[in-house]
């Protein structure tokens, strides 16, 4: 009891922690944080903080890690829901295109971009194109989208292509990228299937 009490504690401080972050990053930018302000900002001693997070670096990418999994689960949502797989595709897509354009209010490129790296991130990038590479199969096995190209090259054309949303400043601009990459999926589709 005694064990499972203190584990709780040590969660919720974690994610104290983390949300007292994320609060940060949105005010004040990825390269403003310190170590002293999280503490603040979560009402614990900085010694605390160093309990559970050596430096500010590995506080950011547990942050960031949760983040991308939280917007991971956002998508599997989209994904389970009940319908025709085009509808459900497109609204991943256009949810996903919507989230990469939101990336960029996270302030600096440089250290965003570090944060975008890594095993953790590149396994959670995985599981997003295995996300839509399995919508996609189901789209095709509908006769929606072409099955001249496998499912999981598709998804990863579609993932790229939709990182550019993180450039469009309006809300049109999102919209056209998604009806472009939409098209290119659902483009001249062979009669025959892949070989993948």
């Amino acid at each position: 009891m005694w064990t499972e009490t203190v584990q709780t504690h040590r969660q919720e401080v974690r994610e104290a922690i983390l949300d007292a972050t994320g609060e940060l990053v949105q005010s004040r930018g990825l390269l403003s944080v310190t170590m002293s302000q999280i503490a603040d900002a979560t009402g614990i001693g900085r010694a605390t903080l160093y309990k559970y997070f050596p430096d500010v670096e590995q506080v950011l990418a547990a942050w960031h890690q949760r983040h991308v999994a939280g917007h991971l689960a956002e998508l599997a949502e989209i994904g389970d829901r009940p319908g025709e797989p085009a509808a459900r595709l497109r609204a991943m897509l256009e949810t996903y295109a919507r989230i990469c354009r939101e990336r960029r209010d996270h302030g600096d490129t440089e250290l965003a971009a570090v944060l975008h790296h890594g095993e953790p991130v590149a396994g959670l990038q995985r599981e997003l194109q295995n996300l839509i590479a399995g919508l996609l199969g189901e789209a095709a096995a509908a006769g929606v989208v072409r099955r001249d190209v496998p499912a999981s090259e598709l998804a990863s054309y579609s993932v790229h292509a939709l990182d550019a949303a993180g450039d469009t400043r309006s809300q049109t601009a999102l919209t056209r990228l998604v009806n472009l990459i939409w098209t290119g999926l659902t483009g001249p589709a062979e009669s025959g299937s892949s070989d993948e």
